[in-house]
């Protein structure tokens, strides 16, 4: 099919920056059109902790998190390769909830507001002529007057504009994969875990009904030395951690297979495509052991969203825009990055990350700089 009408906002990617930048614009009477890849529900490779900076924004979107009886996270627990603990209590601190759920119930708020949702939609590629952005689709050609990408990790969209992330050579920040797992688990629910082990950490911690987010990050050649085994890999390497052996042979996992991405990356990115607008991780991805890509990705949609409005509205250019968010992404998020690109560098080998969390036990007061520096302030 194809669509004549011209919508003020293409969204592509219905994840947290793409759902609440739909709603966020749809309030202010915008024409939204979002296209996901995948068919709501559908669960994501993340850990499913979210920082309570977010907790007033999701409300305003018209969550009602305070009717959920969700778990409210306000501990830390470090274990190294060798089983060592650190514990601390989470300066602002976190609640859980899986993307299955939450990403659903936001789609269902935007649709309510009127946002055209194709899901099951791929979009093959983006041009822009005469100030007016074409977006083909599996669904049809589609006009907009802004186009943003917050597909999250990588797209095929990556790959077609030749992104210098994707042609960057296999290495330490640009070669991990995610496995995600839900589990019921015996595990305090005010906590949350990360647990290190060779070349790689695995969270854990409570979501709603009980549940648990089991999520692991580690190196391409963790798997391929497993015999690209998951659970020969988690039973050799991942369990040389006691921790995780104990946790491993105890929880009963709820999926009959986990969900995995490959080639995830964290290197710099930037901010905008072709004048399409990036978001969430398609425009930075911040380490997982810190905590607060979801938070990002909403802070991200937040901002954008009024500066949008002003382009929308006339009042600055498209000049202006790209070059005003740009501005605001890189005041609230690009020391995060640089901060857990660091980080990043301390956990992974044996020795050094065994070293790292043994000094930072003596140092407590580093670890809450450290969690507030990955961290902002409620939005």
């Amino acid at each position: 099919m194809i669509e004549q009408a011209t919508y003020d906002v293409a969204i592509i990617g219905g994840g947290l920056a793409g759902l609440s930048l739909s709603i966020l614009m749809a309030k202010q009477q915008r024409t939204v059109v979002l296209f996901e890849k995948e068919k709501y529900p559908f669960t994501k490779v993340c850990g499913e902790y979210i920082s309570l900076e977010s907790y007033g924004f999701l409300e305003r979107l018209g969550m009602p998190l305070a009717e959920m009886d969700l778990p409210i996270i306000t501990e830390l627990l470090i274990t190294s390769p060798s089983g060592k603990e650190l514990r601390q209590k989470l300066p602002l601190g976190g609640f859980g909830i899986s993307r299955y759920w939450l990403d659903n119930e936001l789609k269902k708020i935007a649709e309510g507001l009127g946002v055209k949702i194709y899901d099951g939609t791929k979009v093959f590629s983006v041009d822009f002529e005469n100030n007016i952005f074409g977006s083909d689709t599996t669904a049809g050609k589609f006009r907009s007057t802004i186009c943003t990408a917050a597909f999250g990790k990588r797209s095929n969209l990556d790959v077609a504009w030749k992104r210098p992330f994707i042609a960057a050579q296999k290495k330490g920040l640009n070669n991990y994969i995610g496995v995600k797992y839900h589990v019921t688990a015996d595990l305090p629910a005010e906590q949350i875990a990360l647990h290190n082990f060779k070349d790689g950490y695995c969270g854990i911690s409570r979501i709603e009904a009980g549940n648990y987010c089991l999520c692991y990050l580690t190196t391409a050649a963790n798997l391929k030395a497993s015999g690209n085994n998951m659970e020969e890999m988690e039973r050799n390497i991942l369990s040389e951690n006691p921790q995780l052996k104990k946790i491993f042979s105890s929880v009963n996992k709820l999926d009959n297979q986990p969900v995995t991405i490959s080639q995830v990356s964290f290197e710099q990115k930037s901010l905008i495509q072709d004048h399409v607008i990036m978001l969430g991780d398609a425009a930075g991805m911040i380490t997982p052991l810190c905590g607060n890509g979801m938070s990002m990705a909403m802070h991200s949609a937040s901002l954008f969203s009024a500066i949008a409005n002003e382009f929308l509205s006339g009042k600055i250019s498209r000049a202006q825009m790209e070059n005003h968010y740009q501005k605001e992404w890189n005041k609230y998020f690009k020391k995060r990055l640089q901060t857990g690109r660091l980080i990043q560098r301390f956990f992974g080998k044996k020795s050094v990350t065994n070293l790292f969390i043994g000094i930072l036990k003596l140092f407590p007061f580093v670890v809450n700089k450290i969690i507030k520096q990955t961290h902002g302030k409620p939005f």
